[in-house]
């Protein structure tokens, strides 16, 4: 079996991860290409946080105890020796955080963006499942923005790239494409041991 190009791609909630994991799907569809998103490897059974100033509690998503990393982990090596994949896109805020994990992404891109823009597209998104958007925003206030600046901002340093992801410019994901394109150019000979 030919060993795929295993990238990760991390960045705060609504830095626009998601985004760039479905361009690169859809770039190299004559590829075959996979895409596991951590956030499907929340743990039933999250910690419960209460907010630094408004003392809510929250179920929290946005910390690494919340994630299922053993199962996470075996999903990805899995779809490294049986899905004979050319790439393995592994996207989430938090996948920086565990060590386990970065030993297998060959590759790691951060996305970097400003709060308040990431505020705002997750208002967007999160607004359209029907999530009322006084809450959305106490929640983001209250929790994500803390957690994102504890958890997931650190992490950024563990990227081999960091990305701007405020520039609506293409220049950041052509760049990217090309040199995919090199890397499988460059593999075709290597095979998963």
């Amino acid at each position: 079996m030919k060993k795929p190009l295993i990238i990760g791609i991390s960045g705060g909630s609504g830095s626009g991860k998601t985004t760039w994991s479905h361009y690169l799907l859809e770039h190299f569809n004559h590829h075959k290409v996979r895409i596991i998103h951590s956030d499907r490897y929340f743990k039933k059974m999250r910690p419960i946080t209460r907010a630094p100033f408004s003392n809510k509690e929250y179920d929290d998503f946005n910390q690494p105890e919340s994630v299922d990393i053993e199962r996470l982990i075996s999903d990805i090596d899995i779809a490294i020796c049986n899905d004979e994949l050319d790439l393995l896109i592994v996207e989430g805020f938090l996948i920086f955080h565990f060590e386990v994990l970065r030993e297998r992404l060959e590759y790691k891109f951060y996305i970097d963006c400003e709060s308040d823009e990431r505020l705002v597209r997750r208002i967007a998104r999160d607004s359209k499942d029907g999530n009322n958007v006084t809450e959305i925003v106490a929640e983001y206030l209250d929790l994500v923005r803390h957690s994102h600046d504890k958890y997931v901002e650190p992490t950024k340093w563990y990227a081999d790239l960091i990305i701007n992801g405020t520039s609506s410019e293409n220049k950041g994901r052509q760049i990217i494409v090309d040199w995919i394109q090199l890397e499988f150019l460059k593999r075709r000979w290597t095979y998963c041991v």
